[in-house]
């Protein structure tokens, strides 16, 4: 594998570089109950995942009548990193992977995201992943719309001074999906066996125009 038919390589990060989603879910699923929300562990998992949770506002007012605000955020942000702190783990072949991209495609790749900065930033460097992407971070919260708009990863291929439409996205989340096709981007699904990933034929109908499963897989991939 010497060159890749893309410009660029943009990952999602939650449940793409880092296996955050069951902690983040069990944090966000343990807050609604107290607000009087009887939400199942399905139901916080297909609501939620991809989404910015300061957007979901008016689903959450409709079962629990508070209207989540800035100090909720900051309170589940912050139970939700004492949490990360002690459990995250990358998904596995994530490492390698990145570390094969990295070579593959110089710094023409990045991390893309719709959670907050200090958030991914935190959780690149707990698994070792901050030394590949450097300042090539994106975060959902600083532009206008967060995924499933494009925004992000056109501010991403701005930064690149590429074409959002040469680039490959890897997505988990319907959301992503969406956002990066809406990008122009090509997209691939990742698309592991977990309760917190969403299942190939669902990322294919949201417009990923290959699935895969094990991370290890992405660098052939790319060269293909």
């Amino acid at each position: 594998m010497t060159r890749s038919r893309f410009s660029a390589v943009l990952f999602d990060c939650d449940g793409v570089l880092v296996d955050s989603e069951p902690i983040t879910n069990r944090v966000l699923r343990t807050m609604l109950i107290e607000l009087g929300w009887e939400i199942s562990e399905r139901g916080c998992i297909d609501l939620f995942i991809g989404r910015a949770l300061k957007d979901e506002w008016a689903v959450i007012q409709e079962h629990t009548g508070f209207r989540i605000d800035d100090v909720w955020l900051a309170s589940f942000r912050a139970r939700r990193d004492d949490a990360l702190r002690v459990s995250l783990v990358a998904i596995p072949g994530a490492q390698e992977t990145v570390r094969a991209v990295a070579a593959l495609m110089g710094d023409q790749f990045a991390c893309v995201t719709g959670a907050d900065r200090p958030k991914v930033e935190m959780q690149l460097k707990l698994v070792g992943l901050d030394q590949y992407f450097g300042s090539r971070v994106f975060s959902g919260m600083e532009v206008p719309r967060s995924k499933p708009a494009p925004d992000v990863y056109l501010a991403a291929a701005n930064a690149l001074k590429i074409d959002p439409t040469t680039a490959v996205v890897i997505e988990d989340s319907v959301a992503g999906v969406t956002a990066g096709v809406a990008a122009g981007a090509t997209v691939f699904g990742f698309a592991p066996a977990s309760p917190t990933h969403t299942k190939p034929e669902v990322l294919r109908a949201a417009g990923a125009s290959l699935v895969f499963t094990d991370m290890a897989d992405l660098p052939g991939l790319l060269g293909a």
